[in-house]
């Protein structure tokens, strides 16, 4: 951040207040677990097709590849989707109130296909398919209507190269169908060889994203059926929430207090800057939508512990300076210049962690490394940043000691 401490803490008031405002503002749009909500349980079966004759390992870990991508694409979602049996999958997607909407959304073949037309009008397959992508998303016109940007893989770029030659010297038009439904045939006015172009249609921002997400998740490589479906209720419920939030709030009032106890002026700093960095969090967890569990609030917690460690480095190496018989000013600044790298290492090393939980968990235990990443990320620019700016300038304003304990507290 910038040298000047006023400088910092303009910066640090304007992301407090756009944090109040981001938490007042999206207050009720809080997402709850499967496990603290409730929401719906399906078991899907996979049925053979006259392209995959059987259905065997393989093809349900493409299935089941594509169906978490679908209803958990960002991974905070807190869904689940879990092998049961040869030929089965449990899906479990919290706080959804429409089953059906869920279930139409996940047995979604979403099969795009471009086609021509033969000599007698009809429309025929050309071999450009939903295999060909490479990516999809959602943008709009200049006029302002919405539409679908594509992106081919190499594979699909030539294919898609040649049929557009073809078709261009007779502005053919170029069918687009997706699930066997026609949803545009722009004319072909000029050969496209770069692999990309747009879907047009009479498509709402809410349909050309589901349009967008189903070709980013895929095609289902096999057909689907609904087999059983169940509501579920909440398992551990609101009395849960209120005592982890207690048993939160009991940690933190104690960690505070012993802060404030043991270093004093700066104990009190490290509050401010513990206070800070939990509405920081806070307000990035609900722009970013985590659903909370108690898994996920466990790793907002233990998050809170590494904001505090991070700080009691901090002290320590300022003490030692103190001790050294520096000024408290060059002290604070070598303190913390001394604690970074023992900050940055931890922090890093808890990350990573996080990054291979996300990779190879699922469900609950993705949840858990997204908020404690996050948290981690957010403790690091509060130690570095605001506590460093309160210090300084709470001592400016007072012209007292940092209060440390050692030989040179008075200097």
């Amino acid at each position: 951040m910038f040298k000047n401490p006023k400088v910092n803490l303009l910066i640090i008031v304007i992301l407090v207040m756009a944090s109040i405002w981001t938490v007042v503002k999206d207050h009720d749009k809080i997402h709850l677990g499967l496990d603290l909500k409730g929401g719906t349980r399906l078991t899907l079966e996979a049925e053979p097709t006259p392209d995959v004759p059987q259905i065997n390992a393989p093809i349900m870990e493409s299935l089941q590849s594509v169906i978490e991508k679908r209803v958990n694409s960002l991974g905070v979602g807190e869904s689940v989707v879990q092998r049961a049996g040869q030929n089965r999958l449990i899906v479990e997607i919290p706080g959804v109130k429409d089953p059906e909407e869920a279930k139409q959304r996940l047995g979604r073949v979403g099969k795009l296909e471009f086609k021509k037309k033969d000599a007698q009008g009809n429309w025929v397959n050309t071999g450009v398919s939903g295999k060909d992508f490479k990516k999809a998303d959602v943008a709009t016109k200049q006029s302002g209507d919405w539409v679908v940007q594509f992106e081919l893989n190499d594979t699909g770029r030539d294919k898609f190269g040649k049929l557009t030659t073809e078709l261009a010297p007779t502005h053919a038009p170029l069918g687009i169908f997706f699930d066997d439904q026609p949803v545009s045939a722009p004319v072909v006015n000029e050969p496209i060889v770069d692999g990309s172009g747009i879907i047009e249609g009479k498509f709402t921002h809410e349909t050309a994203k589901d349009l967008v997400d189903t070709l980013n998740a895929g095609a289902l490589p096999v057909d689907i059926n609904v087999i059983e479906e169940n509501t579920v209720g909440p398992l551990l419920g609101q009395s849960s929430i209120k005592q982890s939030l207690f048993a939160g709030l009991i940690g933190l009032g104690l960690v505070l207090v012993f802060m404030v106890g043991y270093y004093r002026l700066m104990g009190v700093v490290a509050g401010m800057a513990l206070l800070v960095y939990t509405l920081l969090t806070f307000a990035v967890f609900m722009m970013v939508g985590v659903t909370f569990t108690l898994a996920g609030i466990a790793g907002f917690i233990l998050s809170i512990g590494m904001a505090v460690d991070a700080n009691i480095l901090i002290f320590e190496r300022t003490k030692e300076e103190l001790k050294a018989g520096r000024s408290k000013w060059k002290a604070i600044e070598v303190g913390f210049d001394r604690a970074f790298p023992s900050i940055f290492d931890s922090n890093t090393t808890t990350i990573i962690t996080c990054l291979l939980l996300w990779v190879m968990g699922t469900g609950s235990v993705k949840g858990f490394a997204l908020t404690l990443a996050i948290g981690v990320a957010i403790s690091m620019f509060s130690a570095i940043t605001v506590t460093r700016t309160f210090l300084y300038l709470l001592n400016n304003a007072s012209g007292q000691s940092t209060g440390l304990r050692g030989e040179a507290a008075q200097v």
